[in-house]
C-alpha cells in the first residue's frame, strides 16, 4: 500500500511512516508545503493521504482538496488544532478523520483502520 504523508516536521512524518508502515504499508511519498503536495500527487495512486492542516508554507487542507478533487482517497489530517479543522471540514472534506497533535500510536493506527474499512 502507498501513502502519502504531508507534514512540514520531518520527525513527525517519520514517526507517522513508522506507524504506517507496522500497518503494511510499504510505499510512502513526502512533500512538505501545499505546493509539493499537489505537485507531488500528479499522476500518483495512493491508498491513504495523511496531511499536516498547517503547513509552512501552505494550507494542507487546500492541498488535499486539490489532490482529492477527482479521487477518492482515504484522508487523515493530523493538526495541532482539531477542534477547528474538523469545523472547517464538515462542509469541504467530510469524510476526512482528524488525529490531534501530539500523536498517540494507538489513535493514529485506530483512525486509520476506520478510514480504510478495517477492523
Amino acid at each position: 500500500m502507498h501513502a502519502f504523508i504531508i507534514e512540514d516536521d520531518y520527525l513527525i512524518s517519520q514517526a507517522i511512516q513508522a506507524t504506517l508502515g507496522d500497518l503494511g504499508f510499504t510505499a510512502f511519498s513526502f512533500a512538505r508545503s501545499e505546493d509539493a503536495a499537489i505537485a507531488g500527487a500528479a499522476g500518483e495512486t495512493f491508498d491513504l493521504i495523511t496531511a499536516d492542516a498547517r503547513l509552512l508554507p501552505g494550507d494542507g487542507v487546500k492541498a488535499v482538496e486539490t489532490i482529492c478533487a477527482n479521487r477518492n482517497i482515504p484522508v487523515i489530517f493530523i493538526t495541532g488544532y482539531a477542534p477547528d479543522i474538523e469545523q472547517a471540514l464538515q462542509d469541504r472534506l467530510p469524510e476526512a478523520t482528524v488525529v490531534e497533535k501530539p500523536i498517540k500510536e494507538a489513535e493514529l493506527i485506530a483512525a486509520v483502520r476506520r478510514v480504510l474499512g478495517q477492523r
